[in-house]
């Protein structure tokens, strides 16, 4: 009942494989995304990744840095596949040991490893052992713990033990057999680690992490995010992934379980603050120019995040590159909004006087009052600009909660309707647990309510007020974590060149400064 299972070395270099009978497509796909999308992006707080009509179970020997990966039908519910894959990897490397031990890729690519039988075998053990057992009755609430939990129960008491989720290893990727599709490099930074590790500098010379090793500095880790900002939900789920990278792995002779901790965990934060897709809107904006368009910008977020102001620097930004703009008032609800644009309209063209471009204005404002159908408005001002040759077209629109339904649907329709270039989501720096709950109902309200099959989603982040939280940077890894998206922008203070480009080294270097 297993499509496939394979089993490859950080380096790429495919040792085994099993394909099961009938299947006749590679799992060269599969694998790849959930390199891609998983383990590349450090999100793998569990062992599981779903993949088309595939589910995906996946475990990561540290020691000798190969990865095992099963996959199986979605419709299927196969409960022996975790211990089965735990078996996998333990007889494998039992039998292989001297092999494994050979250090190179030469070396793997000589080895001969045929686990035919002894694969076979533990999978009709596992398949034994499931139909065994056969299937569980339900409990009934008065059997199960829950009916035993009181309202003091639930209260952690300081100093309490804390219940720890004891995940699979992590994976990574995978080819064709011999073929190098990609390269890990896992390289745990060293040395000294102050400030809130400094109690944690035990010597664990030569010696293989485990989970009890690093509990007490993910512990106190999972703190530190949180103080800095980070949603708890991400602090935990980042520390989980940092548990199962290093989990196997020997360490060095006089090397901390706290710097190899930290330097995991820093290594994977610079990775999500530079996701695998990067926003340039320069090279995109001339792109569309050679096409005889414009590009279309439209901005969204809630309440008073600043999107009308950033708009506005994101102008100033263009046109100091030599670009056009229209700027497209579309947010027709909040009193006042035309009228702060317009305001803008007129400073941005002070600052670039008209007699210096041809007696044209090089920033246009195009509204239509107030109480009007903000999708209709954007689709006109997006056909004058095409008219007039202009460049950029920013779209403002009105801010709104995560919750409001009517509002959300509105949203959507301009969007689904005048298909933006980009979709860039603004909010402030200073939130942390709320960061998460309004990017996850936006991209969510964006897909319910698109017309589409493959609705738009937000592209991009502008992150504001990011000279107020001294080093409390944390929304930047939650927002960055929970859409996969990169920070665009980041505003600065209050005048239009208070925009910046993110530093994901500098951000990650604030975020663990104790």
């Amino acid at each position: 009942m297993l499509d496939f299972f394979t089993i490859f070395s950080k380096g790429g270099i495919v040792l085994w494989c099993f394909q099961g009978t009938g299947v006749t497509e590679s799992f060269t796909g599969p694998v790849n995304a959930l390199i891609r999308s998983v383990i590349l992006q450090e999100r793998s707080g569990n062992n599981s990744y779903s993949h088309d009509a595939l589910s995906l179970k996946y475990k990561l020997d540290n020691e000798f840095e190969l990865v095992f990966v099963v996959g199986f039908q979605k419709i299927l519910t196969l409960t022996y596949v975790d211990k089965f894959i735990d078996d996998v990897q333990l007889h494998f490397r039992d039998r292989y040991k001297n092999e494994l031990e050979q250090k190179g890729a030469l070396a793997l690519l000589n080895s001969h490893f045929a686990f035919e039988d002894d694969f076979k075998m533990l999978l009709r053990e596992a398949e034994e052992s499931s139909k065994a057992r056969g299937p569980t009755s339900m409990r009934s609430f008065n059997a199960s713990l829950k009916s035993q939990k009181t309202v003091k129960s639930m209260i952690e008491t300081k100093g309490g033990d804390k219940g720890k989720e004891q995940g699979g290893k992590k994976n990574k990727n995978a080819k064709k057999e011999g073929k190098v599709l990609f390269k890990m490099f896992l390289s745990p930074k060293k040395g000294a680690f102050g400030g809130m590790f400094g109690m944690l500098k035990g010597l664990v010379g030569s010696k293989s992490l485990s989970q009890e090793d690093m509990e007490p500095v993910l512990d106190k880790m999972r703190d530190h995010l949180i103080a800095k900002n980070v949603a708890a939900e991400i602090a935990s789920q980042l520390c989980d992934s940092v548990a199962k990278k290093l989990e196997g792995k020997v360490m060095g002779t006089f090397t901390t379980v706290a710097s190899t901790v930290k330097g995991a965990l820093q290594d994977s934060l610079v990775q999500i603050l530079q996701p695998k897709r990067r926003v340039d809107i320069l090279r995109d904006v001339l792109e569309a120019r050679s096409q005889r368009r414009p590009f279309v910008i439209t901005f969204c977020g809630v309440n008073g995040v600043g999107k009308s102001t950033n708009l506005a620097k994101i102008s100033f930004w263009l046109i100091e590159n030599g670009f056009t703009v229209l700027i497209a008032a579309c947010d027709t609800f909040r009193a006042g909004a035309v009228e702060q644009l317009r305001t803008h309209q007129r400073r941005l063209n002070s600052l670039h006087p008209p007699q210096d471009h041809g007696g044209r204005p090089i920033v246009q404002l195009y509204e239509k009052g107030y109480g009007k159908d903000a999708a209709g408005i954007a689709m006109e001002a997006i056909a004058y600009a095409r008219n007039q040759a202009f460049d950029v077209v920013l779209v403002d629109t009105a801010g709104r909660m995560q919750d409001n339904t009517p509002l959300m649907t509105a949203l959507a329709k301009l969007i689904a309707v005048n298909m933006p270039d980009l979709v860039l989501f603004v909010g402030e720096a200073l939130v942390g647990n709320e960061a998460v709950d309004q990017l996850v109902k936006f991209n969510q309200a964006l897909a319910d309510h698109s017309m589409s099959d493959k609705p738009r989603l937000i592209d991009g982040i502008v992150l504001t007020k990011f000279d107020t939280i001294d080093d409390k940077v944390g929304a930047a890894i939650s927002m960055t974590y929970i859409t996969g998206q990169p920070i665009v922008f980041v505003g600065t203070g209050q005048t239009y060149n208070d925009l910046r480009s993110l530093n994901a080294r500098a951000v990650v270097g604030a975020l663990m400064k104790a």
